[in-house]
């Protein structure tokens, strides 16, 4: 057993919590994924036990690794707290909220431009779903966020525009016209979930929802098991063993946009919308709907 613990191992046993899952636990902590695994992998060889087990496709906290995260919070907070006590921080703390759908596009490139324009603060990421970043920015938990706004009539300054797609797993077939459509949608409240009852009842289709979950991990999963269509931004490549469904109503797009605290500087706003635009703007197929992906019923 090890006589101590690694901090910044610590901190990637709590990212890869909050962030579901490896790779976007990665890019909150601007490492690359091997990099984050060693972390892992050194945790487990100093503690002895194992921490994650697969799960399909997916890994998973043992009951081992739930007791070790508990833990690595408590030493966190108290760690933190001396610190601050100390008055050891230099600078201040800017908290950035993100969706799932635009954490490991956005986030590393807003890392280097904050670090670079605000060299004496440091940056903390949050990854949720865009009601819960609204509503952790007005109460000025997090300063500023790149939230989806599918009624188009939400807070904020448009960053990018992202063509909305319907999804399907690669064996699913569309029901008969007397029977309901499933659909696999995040949890309400969600406006991605409106714009997909809406566009399809439009087209007088019968809806279902089949299933539903808090998180883009858990919608994916639900559509890769076949249990029906989901809804989702087109963000630059076809999610891993899905295709995109031509047959369905046109859904239309939905705006990006950054959210900011009351109070927050203007330049760090100024900062990150900069960031943020630039980036689409030199990447303009994230804002079209690509032709080279295998399109059903188009």
């Amino acid at each position: 057993m090890t006589n101590s613990l690694d901090l910044e191992h610590l901190r990637t046993l709590i990212a890869i919590a909050e962030c579901g899952g490896f790779s976007k636990a990665a890019a909150v902590r601007h490492i690359s994924q091997p990099a984050l695994s060693q972390h892992v992998r050194l945790l487990e060889k100093g503690l002895k036990r194992k921490l994650f087990e697969r799960d399909g496709r997916t890994m998973r906290f043992t009951p081992e690794g739930e007791k070790v995260l508990a833990e690595a919070r408590t030493i966190l907070e108290v760690h933190d707290a001396a610190i601050r006590r100390l008055n050891a921080v230099q600078g201040s703390t800017i908290v950035v909220g993100s969706t799932e759908h635009s954490a490991e596009q956005i986030l590393p490139e807003m890392l280097r431009s904050l670090d670079e324009a605000f060299p004496d603060s440091s940056t903390r990421f949050e990854i949720g779903r865009s009601t819960q970043l609204i509503e952790a920015v007005g109460r000025g938990a997090v300063d500023l966020a790149f939230v989806l706004d599918p009624s188009e009539q939400g807070p904020g300054r448009t960053v990018g525009r992202l063509n909305l797609a319907w999804y399907a797993a690669q064996n699913w077939v569309a029901p008969g016209s007397d029977e309901p459509l499933s659909l696999v949608a995040f949890e309400e409240p969600c406006g991605l979930r409106e714009r997909a009852l809406s566009a399809l009842a439009a087209q007088g289709h019968r809806v279902e929802v089949s299933a539903q979950s808090t998180t883009l991990e858990g919608v994916l999963a639900g559509v890769r098991a076949g249990l029906g269509v989901a809804l989702l931004p087109s963000a630059g490549g076809l999610p891993r063993g899905l295709v995109e469904r031509g047959d369905l109503p046109d859904a239309g797009a939905v705006n990006l946009q950054l959210i900011t605290r009351r109070g927050l500087r203007p330049e760090i706003t100024d900062t990150a919308l900069r960031a943020g635009t630039q980036f689409y703007r030199d990447r303009p197929h994230l804002q079209l709907v690509s032709e080279q992906r295998d399109v059903v019923g188009a």
